[in-house]
């Protein structure tokens, strides 16, 4: 026998040994010879094929590992495109029953149109498939029930048995070209094992011309946690580019899409294979099979890796019983999923059904409810939010709920953490709830440790001092330093330039995010301190912009109280109120200095609001706002108090409706409230006028029904002017 041929079968030997040794240790987790052993034998191939480059095969262990950094991927078009399948969001059993339901109605709705069709001789019957026949006669319909795992979708392609070419999903026509990434994981077989298969006890079917198998890599929670440690130990050692991941999807992810094969090698992924896409046909040499699970069976022959878990299933039933048994399973299993997918098994039923808006009509992902963990307490902080609401936060030790890794979680209030009884230290139960925002669901009391603290809500505010108030019959305490928390700080410019308040026209959301972000203005006078320069170098300011700002904001210093009043944002005082407030005390210092007692004077003033004002005006931050904002020049007219009991409409309330001939709604709406009344939004038997221009509509209608005397503009300005009587006068 000749030297090279001698040679060519060492190498093919050692490729076997090394490939059914890898499938044996990756797939099957049952390695059959030691680490050593492994190492020698590849050591051996590797020296052989550096030796005789001409023996080195697309298939052999030794292309798994290494390989040239990539410039880019090369993008790849999908033979068979890598369709999305439809989610089923109801994790009830429900859900279950709803697919198998629909799969039905489908199947009879078919019928009906081929029974239609026979009844046409311009149309050639074609009956429906006897499965589909059987399942409208009361048969349950097979299915294949499998885990739906929470990796990347690949499609791997075979030629002859060899892989040839690995691609991501894309966007489902095109994606990219990770063949060599994907080589590097241990569970993906290079060549199809068809000599003597991957188990004994399976028949191994030829390998096709053509062979796309579709699958998801993943990364095995094991794995993640020791990958994280690693990158934790690199940071701790100085390495300013390594980073931990946040979860096994987002770690596998990146792993498949590196430009450098090395670095992917030595991410610790896995895999699972479940479907298919092009295949050469039975007529050209390819598989002839009937079913979903014989694909499975097929391709656990082949030496891909599928899923324990996955099961055939005969009706909605044993879906339902598939569905709690995984569900039942999923917190001790190795890998993240995120629901179960159903499957019709015969393949002549799947193709009766076809595909709606792109999703196939026979497959259905069922998800689970949100996750949930034990976890321990690690301290109680306070958050305060843009309206000044003061949030109880639980610091956690890291846990991995529901795809991410969680260590904050909401105790929303000092009233549910104090029924929660949540303590630093605590074992606690953290949900992530509609797997958006986590938190604390239920204490374990008997792991508490001695000694810990009830929580308490600072007398405080942890960001500017001032201090919290829960108003009586609220569960949310809140700072009372308003427009002079740092927290509060972009809702109390929003605020102040509102139109009902300041009206400073061009103060909008993004530019308040860029004078405050960049400490540019610090406080409410700080906006009547920006010069020209500044303002326009900022993002999306020209010049133009800038000076119409500064010629807005210049406007704006001449105003009323009662609109000042508003633009301070002190809490329970909304527009009507400031104007009682300005009407009834005439002076700003006068309102400062009131007392509750003398606020609860001001008509619809209560103690809630009284007690707010007086808060708010005792707070020395506050005052030294007022006195900057008037230092910059900020003026209103002031004058004495008003007589309320002289004012002719004192007492009586209007409503508003439609359009007026010369008025706005506004501007009635200040005539009426300087002449004393309460100017209400809708109309009640506690209404004294309406007033109604054209288009009045339902609002006339009711008065009109209740018997409220209904005016126009004109007899608006008499009643104003004392040339009419007023109701009951």
């Amino acid at each position: 026998m000749p030297a090279h041929t001698e040679l060519q079968q060492q190498a093919a030997a050692l490729r076997a040994q090394l490939n059914r040794a890898a499938h044996q240790y990756y797939t099957l987790d049952a390695p059959e010879i030691p680490d050593a052993e492994y190492d020698r034998l590849f050591q051996e191939l590797q020296a052989l094929e550096t030796a005789h480059p001409e023996l080195r095969t697309p298939d052999s262990p030794t292309q798994r590992v290494g390989g040239a950094v990539l410039e880019g991927f090369a993008p790849v078009r999908h033979s068979v495109p890598m369709l999305s399948i439809r989610t089923e969001t109801d994790t009830s059993p429900a859900g279950a029953e709803r697919f198998d339901e629909q799969v039905r109605n489908h199947l009879a709705g078919e019928q009906r149109r081929c029974e239609l069709k026979a009844s046409d001789p311009r149309h050639r019957a074609e009956p429906l498939h006897a499965l589909a026949l059987a399942a409208l006669a009361g048969q349950p319909i097979a299915y294949v029930a499998e885990p739906k795992f929470d990796g990347l979708a690949i499609s791997l392609r075979y030629e002859r048995g060899v892989l040839v070419q690995a691609a991501t999903r894309g966007d489902g026509e095109t994606g990219e070209d990770v063949t060599q990434n994907i080589r590097t994981i241990g569970q993906v077989p290079l060549r199809l094992h068809t000599e003597g298969g991957a188990s004994p006890t399976l028949p191994v079917p030829p390998a096709p011309p053509v062979l796309e198998v579709r699958g998801e890599v993943y990364m095995r929670r094991d794995d993640f946690e020791a990958l994280n440690e690693t990158q934790r130990q690199k940071m701790a050692a100085g390495d300013k580019a390594a980073k931990t991941f946040v979860n096994p999807r987002n770690a596998a992810a990146g792993a498949v899409r590196q430009l450098d094969p090395a670095i992917a090698a030595s991410r610790p992924l896995s895999f699972f294979a479940y479907g298919l896409g092009e295949v050469t046909p039975p007529a050209e040499g390819g598989p002839d099979w009937a079913s979903h699970w014989q694909v499975l069976q097929a391709l656990k022959a082949w030496g891909f890796p599928v899923s324990a878990l996955a099961r055939q299933a005969s009706g909605a039933a044993e879906l339902i019983a598939f569905h709690a048994e995984v569900a039942a399973q999923r917190d001790a299993l190795p890998f993240d999923i995120d629901g179960v997918v159903y499957k019709v098994d015969a393949l002549a039923l799947q193709r009766e059904l076809g595909f709606v808006t792109r999703e196939p009509r026979w497959a259905v992902a069922h998800k689970y409810p949100a996750q949930e963990q034990l976890t321990r307490v690690q301290a109680i902080d306070v958050q305060v939010g843009r309206t000044g609401k003061l949030t109880p936060v639980a610091k956690l030790a890291p846990v991995f709920v529901g795809g991410v890794t969680v260590t904050n979680a909401t105790l929303h209030n000092e009233l549910e953490a104090r029924r929660k009884d949540v303590r630093v230290g605590d074992t606690v139960i953290v949900r992530r709830a509609g797997d958006v925002i986590p938190e604390v669901v239920a204490v374990l009391p008997d792991k508490r440790l001695p000694g810990a603290l009830e929580f308490t809500m600072p007398a405080h505010c942890p960001v500017c001092g001032s201090a919290v108030l829960r108003e009586e019959g609220e569960a949310d305490h809140r700072c009372t330093g308003g427009i002079s928390c740092p927290a509060q700080r972009k809702q109390a410019l929003l605020h102040f330039a509102s139109r009902k308040a300041m009206d400073i026209e061009g103060l909008g959301d993004k530019l308040v995010e860029q004078l405050v972000d960049g400490n540019v203005v610090r406080s409410l006078p700080d906006l009547y301190r920006l010069g020209l320069a500044p303002l326009a170098a900022l993002e999306r300011m020209a010049e133009k912009s800038a000076q119409n700002l500064l010629d807005a904001l210049q406007a704006s210093k001449h105003t009323t109280l009662a609109r000042f009043l508003y633009a301070l944002g002190i809490r329970h005082v909304g527009e009507t109120t400031a104007k009682d407030l300005a009407r009834h005390f005439g002076r700003l210092d006068a309102v400062m200095d009131a007392n509750p007692d003398q606020l609860l004077q001001v008509p619809d003033v209560g103690p809630v609001v009284a007690g707010s004002i007086h808060t708010f005006f005792a707070q020395p931050h506050n005052r030294e706002v007022v006195a900057q904002l008037r230092a910059v020049g900020i003026t209103w007219p002031e004058g004495e108090p008003a007589a309320h009991a002289l004012l002719p409409l004192t007492g009586k309330t209007f409503v508003i409706t439609g359009t007026l001939p010369s008025l706005s709604r506004e501007q009635a709406k200040e005539m009426l409230e300087a002449a004393g009344a309460k100017v209400a939004g809708s109309v009640s038997k506690k209404t004294h006028y309406l007033v109604a221009g054209a288009e009045a509509g339902s609002k006339l209608e009711k008065a009109q029904a209740l018997g409220v005397p209904v005016l126009d503009e004109d007899g608006m300005r008499a009643l104003l002017a004392g040339q009419a009587p007023l109701p009951g006068g």
